[in-house]
């Protein structure tokens, strides 16, 4: 990172040397369970992204983007708290979960979380003459209102979906059977299905079903409605804006109307390269049907099952790319767009029955990789850059880009540099990744490194490593872990993975599980 005098210089080339109420206003819109390759131009091609297409087109694309993880199964939590703290997984592990956060909302005047609130990326933001816009998902233990200056509609993680239903009766099925086979007879509407062709108990573009239907409206229109009220808002103040647009698209319940679904027609659909039945240590890397997430397609995964969520789950990021338009239009026929940067990306990605899993509880690069794009002035259109980033870097890009000095206690780095400059070194020297999922076993399930085009897995509850040459497998098929060519590669990425642990202060010894794995010692 150049020092801040020469980024402020930078700055001044940029924008003209313009006053503070000419700082850029910035628009980041942030989906849920949005895997990298749904945006069809830089991805799979079955995607139908037209919006999503132009703002790739006449901006810049990282094409390596990822989440670090979570320390429990809602991984929307974790990575939600990380960019809003900048603070790292286990960091905002302990921010959000210390006894004074517990009850946020009967604790509003501690001292520590007025700290927490006085430090989040809006309030840097605030504390710099932008005005604070919020539409959307929340989903962080903070009082959402004392974050930003307006807020329109708070959502909750998701919507209504039968999930307290579904909790009595996978407490019923583990009393009664506990055959993962038949866990589809006990589970209500919506979840485990479609047990065959036939089974029509649950229709995607019924209104009347609820989730993500709002008086027969969907959440996705009503938040884009929401963005262009408040773009119309920020007009009657001379500061530049943030708005922060969390659609809870393309998160399950997967709904859209019916033309979106008339897109993708099963036949059509094709499977991944990497699907299978279930995973054959679906167990042992946290991925039981507790995690709810992985109840909603039966056991086995059949092809017409993967098939149909597959259908669902394009349609609604189809749906979701129509308002995403309808924002950037807005923004140009009020001519913003050029003091405008548009952020697009997700929270985590999605399996959609990728390597038998249909949630986003692993380490896959399909549940950590997310689409990552830049859209605004002096941004090169068309470029793609291939560093490996964390989504979470966003919060020190955009503090340069409005010229903000990055605070100390903002864990995450700016990829400015590479914007601006052209730079072609590495923002990380490499990528860390962590999985847990229940009070009192979340440490041992998963852990990461992604690093020079290989990644290195490793599941200590069955003493399991796995490695992928990423460059040749993107679909993380064949595992090199047992091949002793790559014994050396193997032993260098644990090391590595060993000093990434101390610096992210995750405390699991995995030295316990693998010291004779790897022939370390």
């Amino acid at each position: 990172m150049k020092n801040f005098f020469t980024l402020g210089l930078l700055a001044c080339l940029l924008f003209s040397c313009k006053s503070e109420t000419d700082k850029p206003n910035i628009v980041f819109i942030y989906t849920d369970d949005q895997r990298f390759d749904t945006v069809g131009l830089i991805g799979d091609n079955q995607v139908k992204t037209p919006n999503l297409d132009k703002l790739v087109k006449n901006g810049a694309v990282f094409s390596n983007t990822f989440n670090m993880g979570a320390w429990h199964g809602a991984i929307c939590v974790a990575s939600r708290s990380m960019i809003i703290s900048g603070k790292s997984v286990w960091r905002a592990k302990e921010a959000f979960n210390s006894p004074t956060n517990v009850q946020i909302n009967s604790q509003i005047s501690s001292k520590n979380q007025s700290v927490l609130i006085g430090e989040t990326w809006p309030k840097i933001l605030k504390e710099n003459g932008y005005r604070t816009y919020m539409t959307g998902k929340w989903h962080v233990q903070l009082p959402v209102e004392k974050v930003f200056d307006v807020v329109v509609n708070k959502r909750p993680g998701m919507p209504d979906d039968n999930r307290e239903l579904f909790a009595k009766q996978l407490r019923v099925w583990r009393e009664q059977s506990g055959d993962v086979t038949e866990l589809e007879n006990y589970m209500p509407v919506g979840y485990g299905r479609p047990a065959n062709e036939d089974d029509n108990s649950w229709k995607s573009s019924d209104t009347s079903q609820g989730g993500f239907w709002e008086g027969g409206k969907h959440w996705s229109e009503v938040l884009a409605d929401d963005a262009i009220n408040l773009i119309e808002d920020s007009k009657k103040v001379d500061d530049p804006f943030f708005m922060y647009l969390a659609f809870n698209a393309p998160h399950d319940p997967r709904q859209a109307p019916e033309r979106f679904l008339e897109m993708y027609p099963i036949e059509n659909i094709k499977l991944p390269p990497n699907y299978s039945p279930q995973h054959p240590f679906w167990k042992e890397i946290g991925n039981e049907p507790g995690v709810r997430d992985e109840a909603l397609a039966p056991y086995p995964r059949s092809e017409y099952a993967v098939k149909k969520h597959i259908q669902e789950y394009f349609a609604i990021i189809s749906h979701l790319d129509e308002q995403v338009g309808k924002i950037v239009s807005h923004l140009e026929n009020q001519n913003m767009l050029d003091n405008t940067y548009i952020i697009f990306t997700s929270d985590h990605g999605l399996a959609v029955g990728q390597h038998g899993l249909v949630g986003k509880q692993s380490l896959y690069d399909h549940s950590i990789r997310v689409p990552m794009i830049i859209n605004g002035p002096n941004i090169k259109k068309g470029s793609v850059y291939s560093q490996d980033i964390y989504l979470q870097d966003i919060v020190p890009t955009t503090l340069d880009l409005a010229n903000i000095p990055v605070p100390d206690h903002i864990d995450f780095k700016s990829f400015f540099d590479i914007v601006f400059y052209n730079d072609n070194n590495k923002t990380h020297n490499a990528i860390y990744g962590t999985f847990g999922c229940c009070p009192g076993n979340y440490f041992d399930f998963q852990r990461m490194i992604r690093k020079d085009g290989y990644k290195l897995m490793l599941f200590p509850k069955n003493k399991r490593i796995e490695l992928y040459n990423l460059n040749n497998d993107p679909y993380e098929i064949n595992n090199l872990a047992d091949n002793s060519k790559y014994e050396l590669k193997v032993k260098d990425l644990y090391k590595e993975l060993i000093v990434l642990q101390a610096e992210m202060g995750d405390t699991l010894n995995l030295n316990r599980y693998f010291k004779n794995n790897l022939k370390l010692f």
